[in-house]
């Protein structure tokens, strides 16, 4: 099954609760593990550290780091919200920004610092938690990263969240033990965020896409 977006916040213990009882969720599921193909371009997050310069206006370069809010402070020109921007859409933004004050500003932003890459482990394994991503990683690598399965872990329905956009996650149901028998098919590689939740039960029905803020029922600790 394919879920869009990850739960913000503290509920997503409580989803992973819901879906491993007898979720609610309608039964379009896909057979084949693999996600839609996507290349997402990174977007800026909080604490990010970004350089910023003007090719023909060296005074106005500037380095700023992305606040709690979600804003940065520019020289001159005040705050700019930029919380989920890419970093082309961050240049043309300054860009119109300084055009106020500035003749055609050419501006380069480079990101000099950001947030590791990390994934999310979560229901009936070993140790449960936020892993930073290192290197190319399968699903089943994950769930041993995580310390493994417990006893009454549900190995063939194990679910795979990834983001799909900005308000929904795609999720997948992955047959964990399938996978480790050597189906290299079904053994998904790990992209940045995902998360994993391994139920101690049959899931149940599940929709191919869902809403961010329902992800929280999975798991005890922000995805995002």
């Amino acid at each position: 099954m394919t879920i869009r977006k990850l739960y913000p916040g503290g509920r997503l213990m409580a989803l992973v609760l819901a879906l491993s009882g007898a979720g609610n969720a309608s039964e379009h599921a896909d057979s084949a593990p693999q996600f839609a193909t996507r290349s997402p371009r990174y977007r800026l997050q909080l604490s990010d550290e970004l350089e910023i310069t003007f090719r023909f206006t060296p005074e106005f370069n500037q380095k700023v780091t992305v606040q709690p809010d979600g804003f940065i402070s520019l020289q001159d020109v005040g705050d700019l919200y930029v919380g989920g921007l890419t970093l082309e859409e961050l240049t043309q933004a300054i860009a119109s920004r300084y055009a106020g004050i500035l003749r055609e500003p050419v501006v380069t932003v480079k990101l000099t610092s950001f947030a590791k890459p990390f994934f999310i482990v979560g229901g009936e394994v070993a140790k449960p938690g936020k892993y930073e991503l290192q290197g190319p990683l399968t699903l089943s690598d994950a769930v041993a990263v995580a310390g493994g399965f417990t006893v009454g872990a549900k190995t063939t329905e194990v679910l795979l969240f990834r983001r799909f956009s900005d308000e929904l996650v795609e999720v997948k149901r992955v047959n964990v033990k399938v996978a480790q028998s050597g189906a290299a098919r079904e053994d998904v590689r790990l992209r940045p965020g995902d998360s994993i939740f391994v139920p101690r039960s049959r899931v149940g029905k599940l929709e191919r896409f869902m809403a961010v803020s329902r992800l929280g029922l999975y798991f005890p600790v922000p995805v995002f």
